[in-house]
């Protein structure tokens, strides 16, 4: 009984926490993309070493929490009517964030993906779920699915989102990070 109350608590609080993450871009005033100038012309979009690893950052972020939503979406996995609806609004946020910053990267001909010949890996990103966190969630089904995935999605998000942000002002703030 306690788990089925908790699982309602649970989704409110991981939809607090996407809405501090996520943005509502029909109530920006303006709807023209950033890359795109007035007329339709494509802007010139100028990004320091912050500003690019932070949105290769959060590519990579979304892309996960994206992939993560479409997993609770399949049918299979049986999650349940909160769960789904949170999913489709994490991925209906989401997806048109990852368009607006990979827009941003290739307008400032910036790769869209972090150079991970460094040894720079997302995996080890705070937040983010290795391949078998992923595939072990993936096979369950349920209330078991709904708890695992819920607990995923705030670790997810909390973890990268608070942790690149603070990094991208400390980065920002140093005489290297406005280069």
């Amino acid at each position: 009984m306690i788990r089925r109350l908790a699982l309602p608590a649970i989704a409110l609080a991981l939809t607090a926490t996407l809405a501090a993450c996520g943005s509502d871009h029909s109530s920006m005033g303006n709807s023209t993309p950033a890359t795109q100038a007035p007329g339709g012309s494509v802007a010139t979009v100028t990004l320091n070493a912050a500003d690019v690893e932070f949105a290769q950052g959060m590519i990579a972020h979304h892309e996960q929490a994206i992939e993560m939503a479409e997993i609770a979406l399949d049918p299979k996995v049986g999650a349940s009517p909160e769960v789904i609806d949170l999913a489709t609004r994490i991925k209906g946020a989401q997806d048109p964030e990852v368009e607006l910053m990979t827009g941003w990267l290739t307008a400032a001909g910036q790769p869209i993906m972090m150079d991970s010949s460094d040894g720079h890996d997302m995996s080890s990103m705070d937040g983010m779920m290795s391949a078998e966190q992923m595939d072990t969630m993936s096979a369950m089904t349920g209330t078991e699915f709904d708890q695992t995935w819920l607990e995923m999605m705030i670790a997810h998000h909390e973890g990268v989102s608070v942790a690149m942000s603070k990094s991208s002002l400390v980065a920002r703030k140093s005489p290297r990070g406005g280069e």
